[in-house]
């Protein structure tokens, strides 16, 4: 599968033909496998761009994420959990690539601090901050609340494909969604006051 080319962005590998082309692809089917990874390419794509921050460094990333799929895609068993199985190896694959994995790495496990909060409870109309301008300020936030509010609301993963594509415990995830839903609703408003 060549890095670029979409085949069906728009399965959801969950559905019921979704299962069956999945199941086709575990079992060795090309065109499957083609419709497998062009289903998950587009929301793993920015997933590593946003942990490597280089265009071309993501695009070598998700290529050998893709590969890796591919080749260990008849080991899943649980294919329910493809997506969250597929976050994991692109995350591998993005901190193993990306200069600044080291730097990723330290502030995803070690935030002792932001791990020591009590998951808020997610008012979900606070979850309303500007979708279009959410990608500039996820930039302004530690990296790991800026991977789980992506995954979230940009990739549209649940709490459990968080915990289990970072290995993290779910209570962690809502930790740092809530710690950094906090910063962007201080983020805006001071926005709001500075234009005002």
């Amino acid at each position: 599968m060549q890095v670029g080319r979409s085949v069906s962005s728009g399965l959801d590998l969950n559905s019921p033909e979704g299962r069956v082309i999945l199941a086709r692809a575990q079992s060795g089917d090309r065109p499957s496998l083609d419709i497998v990874l062009g289903s998950l390419q587009e929301a793993l794509y920015r997933h590593i761009v946003a942990i490597v921050g280089d265009a071309d460094e993501a695009r070598d990333a998700l290529q050998e994420t893709l590969m890796r799929i591919a080749r260990k895609l008849a080991s899943l068993r649980q294919p329910v959990w493809i997506r969250a199985w597929a976050y994991r190896i692109a995350t591998r694959e993005a901190v193993r690539q990306s200069m600044a994995g080291r730097r990723w790495r330290e502030s995803v496990r070690d935030t002792d601090a932001l791990d020591a909060l009590p998951a808020p409870d997610i008012d979900p109309a606070g979850e309303a901050i500007a979708m279009t301008e959410l990608p500039f300020l996820l930039s302004g936030l530690p990296p790991a609340s800026e991977a789980v509010i992506r995954m979230r609301y940009i990739d549209q993963l649940t709490f459990v494909e968080i915990a289990e594509a970072l290995e993290i415990p779910v209570g962690t995830v809502k930790s740092r969604l809530g710690y950094g839903l906090a910063v962007l609703r201080r983020t805006h408003r001071q926005a709001d006051r500075g234009r005002a």
